[in-house]
């Protein structure tokens, strides 16, 4: 921007352009958020019907917490699905900002995001507040409801480049069923054992449940590898 150009100008083309973009960008979210809901219990009526464990606790149920956030119950494990209120954009570094999509139109660049978070679900019943959750996916869309995934295994490379079409309840179902499938096929990792040879009185009285607890082994492994690297 030059001296000679007023400011307002500039503000007037930014309100025009990228901020209506995100205004767009969220209303698709939430459209998708509530079909990645409806889908999510679909599937999970679906394995009711399906599947007939040896053990009644085996159990799959979907839950509708509130606007921004569903569960779903798979056995030991529990996916939290969370829609983020804030519209994001990326580093200039980032491999996603170099395709020619993004670069073609400045508000391309701006996208939703849906995160996938994998807990197991002994730790929401007896409230373990240490224990981790691990973040399987997160899904982003823009104003265009075009899409990429970024996540953990095949959920790493199914989607790893904007879409060239818009986001689809079959696009939806598969990613759902793939969140499921990684996260039953990761076991738990018993901690070292002399992570849990000693604990306090205090652990003992007020924090039994989360003694010895496990982690997932895929996404320990995945996630430390990163940060040590």
């Amino acid at each position: 921007m030059t001296d000679q150009q007023d400011p307002l100008d500039q503000i007037q083309f930014m309100l025009e352009s990228k901020s209506s973009a995100k205004q767009v960008t969220y209303k698709n979210l939430l459209t998708s958020f509530d079909l990645l809901a409806k889908e999510s219990k679909r599937i999970v009526t679906e394995l009711k019907k399906r599947v007939k464990p040896g053990d009644e606790d085996v159990t799959v149920d979907f839950k509708l917490v509130n606007e921004n956030e569903f569960q779903v119950k798979l056995a030991g494990d529990l996916l939290v699905f969370v829609l983020h209120t804030n519209v994001v954009t990326f580093s200039e570094d980032h491999p996603l900002m170099q395709s020619d999509y993004i670069k073609g139109k400045e508000i391309n660049r701006y996208f939703g995001q849906i995160m996938i978070y994998n807990f197991m679900s002994d730790s929401i019943k007896y409230n373990r507040m240490n224990d981790p959750g691990y973040l399987l996916a997160r899904i982003l869309i823009n104003h265009e409801n075009r899409f990429l995934l970024e996540g953990e295994g095949q959920l790493g490379f199914l989607y790893d480049a904007t879409s060239q079409t818009a986001i689809s309840e079959v696009d939806l179902n598969n990613i759902v069923k793939q969140a499921l499938k990684i996260a039953i096929e990761n076991d738990l990792m018993a901690p070292p054992f002399p992570d849990v040879r000693f604990i306090t009185v205090y652990q003992k009285n007020e924090k039994t449940q989360e003694l010895g607890a496990g982690q997932k082994i895929g996404f320990k492994m995945s996630y430390q590898s990163s940060t040590n690297s």
